[in-house]
């Protein structure tokens, strides 16, 4: 019975301070007049809903001079889609349907606000008949070469 004595108290393991008493200013400066090392890290944006950040060059890039901005379709291509379109009696709506696309697509080529797509390109050039890309821009398009037997 001599284990039983009450009074003699074993702590077997006492828990240290949670995450959040741990970051507390007062655990900090406790730690501090203890001469513990510390170490803190400040999250960058931490606990915040920031998904689509701008990027830390952005003072690069507002020193730059050139302008950055995606290359869009000329407007010389533009015009060559809606000629083409109308020579084959297609609205917007017609040729979208068409090629599988949306018809705000088309309409961004033709008022040249879309940034060009080499696949889009390629299916309105077979659409309408008429190159959209290189040096033979309004052209008609070769059909493809036979093979020979």
């Amino acid at each position: 019975m001599a284990e039983s004595d009450w009074d003699t108290v074993t702590v077997l393991r006492k828990k240290g301070p949670t995450a959040a008493q741990a970051k507390s200013k007062q655990a900090i400066n406790a730690a501090q007049r203890r001469g513990e090392d510390l170490e803190t890290t400040k999250k960058w944006s931490g606990g915040q809903n920031k998904q689509h950040l701008v990027t830390k060059n952005t003072a690069k890039l507002d020193r730059e001079t050139e302008e950055l901005h995606h290359q869009r379709v000329p407007l010389e291509v533009g015009k060559v889609i809606q000629l083409g379109r109308q020579k084959n009696g297609l609205t917007q709506k017609d040729l979208a349907t068409k090629i599988n696309e949306k018809p705000q697509i088309i309409a961004d080529y033709e008022c040249g606000k879309a940034i060009p797509n080499n696949q889009v390109m390629g299916k309105i050039e077979r659409a309408i008949g008429l190159k959209l890309r290189g040096k033979e821009i309004g052209l008609p398009v070769d059909p493809l070469p036979q093979k020979k037997k």
